[in-house]
């Protein structure tokens, strides 16, 4: 590692190596214990003669150290893969080709992922203009990624989705089928591709965190919180106690909510309504909640950098407290529903089964990779705000199937209404955010109260926030596993680039893999426990 360039700023260390030594150096570093590839992306500089950075992160579990390695590459240079060393380089390193036009040598299927086959150009260049729409005439044939897309005697090509509920109206899986037995399969992405990182170039930091809500629309405040975390690291600024406490009952409150969606449609998918109507009752009291802490249920937009946009209501959290107890009862009469239940055991016992070193290979993270029994949960992992002084359990499964993925969603949230429990019980006394005129709009008395107040308020809006220049990578537990943002600032009031890490990108890029020898039936249960949220996953 010291042959190489070497910095490290924010906490982060970063190391340039060479594009030749890049495939022999990756797997140096997982011989060395960095056993995840997190994510990989590419940066945009136009003004330099290497123009193109590609940025792989990398994570250490046992270390519980990250990394992060660049390469430089020039206009119409390669990269070379690194899909031998980890299964998941293969999206993200379609998905740097696809929007910045890095080729990447020897990579097995490197087409188009978020934009559709006939689209021009490269969407995240810096030369490719924001508001430059591309529409589409025709969608592509069903095809597979072994490129034989020739129609095989005594097989039978089949379209799942996107017009299919179980999809959702944002996913196709093609398949070919021998019988009802899955030969091979493959999956399309990109029907709500809206290019979330183009616009956040284009707008100011605190502009960002609507478009956050809707990356996850079922957790949105886990987006909103670590957005904002990842600005504040970048300003060296931590945000008041009482912030901190409104965000963990937000986030645990979102997991939640986000586990019943997963669980409730994944069992109305294979069949059981009552479960999905049950659920369904608590979702709506957590919306309660929202509305009566800002007005809006779904996306909330409540965090801002430096803290939260207002103080909770009178009262609002002995609500908390009542709605978890309600919240308890819905959760014991659910597995009363399922757990026992022959017909939902048997559609999804030895189910999607994965070993913790695929599952790994992969990039999974979240229910998905503790259901293997890997126990990694950034929560305890690296522990942020203040999770590492409250009192839970990381729960684990055992095979990686649907039915363990079922069971330790359930326990997690019964470990997020303990956690809630506990917040809410011991809120910090103080203010909601800090008063930094730099970061934080005063409040309104003082805007329409006195001219300082005014200015300030002027300015902020007019130059937006101005974080140092550099780069920084922050993540949270979602839902779904690791949340990340890698955050490039070069002294504006808008990011540079901001990438962001969405959990089910990893995961969904295994599906083929998971249902290939299985029933066609069989899809929609894999694909109900991996709760893909097109949000996050097209961006």
């Amino acid at each position: 590692m010291a042959d190489y360039k070497t910095k490290e700023e924010f906490g982060d260390k970063t190391v340039t190596v060479p594009v030749a030594d890049l495939v022999p150096y990756a797997k140096s570093l997982k011989a060395k214990g960095f056993e995840f590839l997190m994510d990989v992306c590419g940066v945009d500089y136009p003004e330099r003669a290497k123009r193109f950075e590609v940025v792989y992160h990398f994570f250490s579990l046992a270390n519980k150290e990250r990394l992060r390695v660049k390469v430089e590459v020039g206009e119409g240079e390669k990269v070379p893969t690194l899909t031998g060393v980890w299964k998941g380089a293969n999206w993200f390193e379609r998905e740097t080709w696809d929007m910045f036009g890095i080729e990447f040598d020897g990579h097995p299927y490197l087409e188009r992922l978020l934009t559709h086959h006939e689209f021009k150009g490269h969407p995240l260049r810096k030369d490719y203009p924001a508001d430059y729409q591309q529409h589409l005439s025709h969608s592509m044939p069903i095809h597979f990624q072994d490129r034989d897309n020739e129609s095989r005697e005594n097989f039978v090509p089949l379209n799942i989705g996107p017009s299919h509920p179980a999809t959702h109206g944002t996913l196709r899986i093609m398949a070919e089928l021998d019988g009802e037995t899955i030969n091979r399969a493959n999956v399309e992405i990109g029907y709500l591709h809206r290019c979330f990182e183009k616009m956040a170039e284009t707008h100011a930091y605190n502009q960002v965190i609507p478009y956050t809500d809707r990356l996850n629309y079922c957790s949105a405040p886990i987006n909103n919180v670590a957005y904002c975390m990842a600005v504040e690291k970048m300003l060296g600024v931590e945000v008041p106690p009482k912030a901190q406490a409104m965000r963990v009952i937000l986030m645990e409150l979102s997991r939640i909510i986000d586990h019943i969606v997963c669980l409730g449609a994944g069992a109305v998918d294979l069949g059981a309504l009552t479960g999905f109507f049950h659920l369904f009752t608590y979702r709506e009291m957590v919306y309660s909640l929202f509305e009566k802490l800002c007005g809006a249920r779904l996306t909330v937009s409540l965090t801002r950098v430096g803290g939260m946009a207002q103080n909770a209501p009178a009262g609002w959290y002995k609500d908390v407290l009542e709605t978890c107890d309600k919240i308890e009862v819905g959760v014991k009469e659910l597995e009363r529903l399922l757990i026992t239940n022959k017909i939902f055991i048997k559609r999804t016992t030895d189910v999607g089964t994965i070993s913790k070193e695929d599952a790994i290979n992969w990039g999974y993270t979240g229910p998905l990779l503790r259901a293997t029994g890997v126990e990694y949960d950034l929560r305890k992992t690296q522990p942020y705000y203040m999770y590492d002084e409250l009192d839970f359990d990381i729960p684990v499964g055992t095979t990686g199937d649907v039915y363990d993925r079922f069971l330790v969603r359930v326990e997690e949230m019964k470990q997020s209404l303990k956690i809630i429990r506990q917040v809410s019980k011991n809120i910090p006394e103080g203010d909601y955010t800090i008063r930094d005129k730099n970061i934080v709009l005063p409040e309104k008395k003082e805007v329409y109260g006195n001219i300082e107040g005014l200015m300030n308020h002027f300015m902020l809006v007019i130059n937006g926030l101005r974080p140092p220049k550099g780069e920084i990578y922050s993540a949270v537990e979602g839902a779904n596993g690791e949340l990340g943002f890698y955050l490039v600032s070069d002294g504006s009031g808008r990011p540079y680039r901001l990438k962001v890490r969405p959990p089910c990108f990893a995961i969904y890029q295994s599906l083929p893999e998971q249902v290939e020898g299985g029933l066609v039936a069989d899809v929609i249960t894999v694909l109900g426990s991996m709760n893909v949220i097109a949000g996050e996953l097209d961006r």
